[in-house]
């Protein structure tokens, strides 16, 4: 005689408080991960372990990465002035999002082959400290979660500080204190307008462009990015901002 086997009906009580219960170690784990870079530098991001498993594009070479943490403090005052002026000019005043020009990037984007980005540099940073890089919608609702987290977390400061650490600004290159020793053999605090322009000049596409060998379209790009310094007001401008 065949055994009869019992069904256990699906609950989606049970269900539900799973759910939850997931949801919020998720958020609980995702604050503590925050809190703790407002005072813990990263030491790594998912995007420096990739290119440090990647060849060099110029040697085809599995090449070590160059990076060095440093503090806000020991940083030129043109290297924060010259990103805020090439990347983000909203970037002292807005919450985490420039909605304008995620909108303008969105309309160019669907009427265009080349993508472009309306990225802050709070949207940038949580990117590269807590994400993966790549386009989806997924991955950008994601951001958007952690942009908001770092933003009422970390403020604003902080929120630089990491950024001008963790840029790749060359081939294997990340943060301010290997560009500087790189292309100007000089101390991060020592960076003048010119050379924080530059390597502000360079952070599109840091493999295409090159602070070492500027070609003629990254020079120019420099020089709009220094009359930019000088037209928000040059280092008055960080000064009467951040704790200098």
């Amino acid at each position: 005689m065949a055994k009869q086997q019992l069904s256990v009906p699906f609950n989606w009580a049970d269900a539900r408080w799973l759910f939850l219960k997931l949801c919020i170690t998720l958020f609980l784990v995702t604050v503590l991960w925050v809190l703790a870079y407002r005072w813990i530098d990263p030491p790594v991001t998912l995007h420096m372990m990739l290119k440090r498993s990647e060849p060099s594009p110029k040697t085809q070479k599995i090449t070590n990465i160059q990076h060095q943490f440093v503090d806000l403090e020991d940083m030129s005052v043109n290297l924060p002035l010259a990103v805020i002026a090439a990347e983000d000019q909203l970037f002292i005043i807005h919450n985490g999002f420039d909605f304008k020009a995620i909108k303008q990037a969105f309309q160019r984007n669907m009427s265009s082959k080349k993508t472009v980005g309306g990225s802050t540099i709070s949207q940038q940073v949580a990117k590269n400290v807590f994400l993966w890089h790549g386009r989806s919608y997924l991955r950008k609702a994601v951001e958007m979660y952690f942009t908001f987290m770092i933003e009422l977390l970390w403020g604003k400061e902080r929120i630089m500080e990491v950024y001008l650490n963790i840029a790749e600004m060359g081939d294997h290159i990340f943060g301010v204190h290997a560009a500087s020793k790189k292309y100007f053999r000089t101390d991060p605090k020592n960076v003048s307008k010119n050379q924080a322009a530059l390597l502000a000049a360079v952070l599109p596409n840091p493999i295409r462009y090159s602070a070492a060998k500027p070609s003629g379209y990254t020079l120019r790009r420099r020089r709009n990015i220094a009359r930019n310094m000088s037209r928000l007001g040059g280092s008055t401008y960080i000064k009467n901002w951040l704790q200098y």
